[in-house]
């Protein structure tokens, strides 16, 4: 993994920051039986959605109450109360479509660009009913984390979650081994529910460090979240897998960094990758929307195993 240090920090090349979040799925179906069967419920209730079927329950926005834990080893990693609000609000600006550069979608794609409805609030009560700001600070002997979920609890240097079905927990901490964020797709354990960012890439202010200083890889963690899968399909690059949605198309493998349009892969030609998909892996300044398609998912994990964060 090509990397490099200055001012005792870390910098690896852009290609080798991933997201984990496959590797925990994969991880689970072997780990946690209930997993398998839980998920295929959820696809099953995500096809019927796909076909008009089903139709979503939400009415109007969905507001989500967030935690975020900032696990620490004192000086960059325990970021400021500024950088976590400013990865809220950039969540709520891809969300509901009001970032400004959804202008740069290609024309052919603008009117699959979504609002998904779906707003975040740091909470401002905790799980006891006391008075909070959203944020716990947690420090740890621990140099780095990985996708084995120990920053999501205190026992092994992270800090435990609040419960999930109430909040979405958001992990800020020092990742290793080329990670940018992990999440965990719906159907898993409650006590590992969540996304886990690395304290670089998290928010727009702080450590957030170009090219993923946009928020954006909490963006896309958190649609693994509600249940999205990469563009690509997940089956290197070749061009057989899917993201079970019909408006992004076949693409062979991920994107990096700033990709010209077209970009031709898959033979889907003329118009190519949709690499601007949240979902796909170029730089923040690159990525800037969902799709009705992927929408639709969504909405079927909100009517289904996240319906809790429902609000009236």
């Amino acid at each position: 993994m090509p990397e490099n240090r200055q001012n005792g920090t870390a910098e690896r090349s852009p290609e080798s920051l991933l997201c984990g979040t496959m590797e925990v799925h994969r991880r689970l179906l072997t780990e946690h039986a209930p997993y398998a069967a839980a998920r295929a419920a959820l696809e099953n209730k995500a096809f019927a959605y796909e076909k008009g079927r089903e139709r979503t329950t939400r009415a109007g926005v969905t507001l989500i109450q967030v935690v975020v834990h900032v696990v620490h080893q004192n000086g960059a990693q325990n970021i400021d109360d500024a950088q976590v609000t400013s990865q809220v609000e950039a969540l709520n600006r891809d969300y509901r479509k009001t970032n400004t550069d959804v202008s740069g979608v290609p024309a052919v794609w603008q009117a699959l660009a979504a609002d998904c409805n779906i707003e975040f609030q740091l909470a401002t009560t905790d799980p006891s009913g006391a008075p909070t700001n959203g944020i716990t600070r947690t420090q740890t002997a621990t140099a780095s984390f990985g996708t084995d979920d120990a920053v999501k609890s205190t026992a092994t240097g992270g800090q435990d979650p609040w419960p999930t079905d109430r909040y979405l927990n958001l992990w800020s901490c020092e990742l290793g081994g080329g990670l940018l964020g992990y999440a965990q797709f719906p159907g898993g354990p409650a006590a590992t529910d969540g996304v886990v960012i690395l304290h670089s890439a998290f928010g727009t202010s702080g450590t957030a460090t170009a090219p993923f200083n946009l928020g954006r890889t909490a963006t896309h963690e958190v649609g693994h979240w509600l249940n999205l899968f990469h563009i690509w399909g997940d089956d290197g690059t070749a061009c057989n897998g899917t993201d079970f949605v019909a408006d992004t198309p076949n693409q062979g493998g991920p994107n990096f960094g700033k990709p010209d349009f077209p970009r031709v892969t898959c033979n889907n030609a003329p118009d190519g990758d949709m690499f601007m998909n949240y979902m796909d892996y170029v730089d923040d300044a690159a990525m800037f929307m969902f799709t009705e398609g992927q929408l639709t998912r969504m909405n079927a994990t909100l009517d289904g195993p996240r319906a809790s964060f429902h609000t009236a």
